[in-house]
């Protein structure tokens, strides 16, 4: 197979419309390692296909994949010509739709400052830096520390700042025999060196004027946390469903934040947790994305409807195909997987 991947063929030019780059893949390289070399701020993280972070709607041309496309993205998302530029190998010229990262990343020295449990497994965790770190709201950041097997991924919990913050703070879910977390919840690198580079992602608010149904689960809440509080600072004016999935009331954080922003949200905000093992009176019981027919038809018509999802994989691709059965427009759906890195991120 990867005799036929790789088989001599003529550079291809990549154009990408929106952004009006164009850059060249040679015989030997996917779209993700070209347009990288080419220093341009294509969106990325695992590299190997699993967290789709690289995803990309394929306009024009056609390419051969190294892993299937299916084992990451959806029915739907594959249906509408999407790809993993990771794993695209072009057979022709091509036009793909991405966003590209907003403003180029840097690396950081950090020290953990600040530590609280939210959970039973899920940590606030604030990081120090002596530069402030300028992102969007939605984004993340990757933390190495020494003897560290590879790069993590958290997102950032808090809107930016005008002028960036140097207290990052993030919400980090512990993984059974994770290298890091195992580690982190331990006490055992409080007086850690870390670097962080930041920012990446193109988790964030588009512009819009219609309503806004979020769906998260576990340490998932971070980047809607985020997105949230920035947009309330902003005075964003759109009505917002915030539908959150846990396994039992053990599993739910953030409730007096979450308070605080409906207060001041500029238009209806109703946050409705969803507990699938547990059933509490006041409680809706099952799966999360069981609920998204029921908010988008509150919210009115589904055509003009922005989702935005963070949390596991089989949430994201639950919700993805909920929304999209109910009218969602797929562009208008975006996602942020949160895997372990036995998977490639978070």
């Amino acid at each position: 197979m990867f005799r036929k991947l790789f088989a001599k063929k003529a550079d291809a030019k990549v154009l990408l419309p929106d952004a009006g780059v164009t850059f060249t893949v040679g015989r030997n390289e996917t779209v993700l390692e070209a347009a990288l070399k080419a220093g341009i701020a294509y969106p990325h993280d695992c590299t190997v296909g699993t967290c789709g972070a690289c995803r990309s709607r394929l306009l024009v041309g056609k390419v051969d994949a190294i892993t299937p496309f299916g084992y990451t993205l959806s029915r739907e998302e594959l249906q509408a010509g999407y790809i993993l530029a990771c794993q695209a190998v072009p057979e022709s010229d091509l036009e793909l739709d991405v966003p590209l990262e907003a403003g180029a990343s840097r690396k950081y020295q950090a020290r953990i400052a600040e530590q609280s449990d939210l959970t039973h497994d899920i940590r606030r965790v604030v990081w120090e830096v002596v530069e402030p770190v300028a992102y969007r709201a939605g984004q993340y950041m990757n933390v190495t520390w020494p003897g560290a097997p590879g790069p993590r991924s958290y997102s950032f919990s808090t809107a930016p700042g005008e002028a960036g913050r140097t207290l990052l703070s993030t919400f980090v879910r512990r993984v059974p025999g994770g290298a890091f977390t195992e580690s982190l919840f331990a006490g055992a690198l409080d007086d850690a060196a870390f670097e962080i580079e930041a920012p990446h992602g193109t988790f964030w608010l588009r512009d819009g004027d219609g309503p806004i149904l979020l769906i998260g689960g576990g340490s998932g809440l971070s980047p809607l946390m985020s997105l949230l509080e920035d947009a309330a600072d902003r005075g964003v004016k759109r009505d917002v469903i915030l539908l959150f999935g846990g396994r039992a009331e053990r599993d739910l954080y953030c409730l007096d934040e979450i308070a605080a922003l409906a207060s001041r949200w500029q238009g209806r905000f109703d946050f409705r947790p969803v507990l699938s093992e547990e059933e509490k009176p006041g409680r809706r019981f099952g799966l999360v994305t069981g609920e998204v027919a029921d908010a988008l038809a509150e919210l009115g018509p589904a055509a003009s409807t922005q989702g935005y999802l963070c949390g596991p994989p089989g949430m994201i691709d639950a919700a993805v195909s909920a929304l999209t059965a109910a009218g969602v427009p797929l562009p208008a759906i975006f996602y942020d997987k949160f895997t372990d890195a036995s998977t490639g991120k978070k």
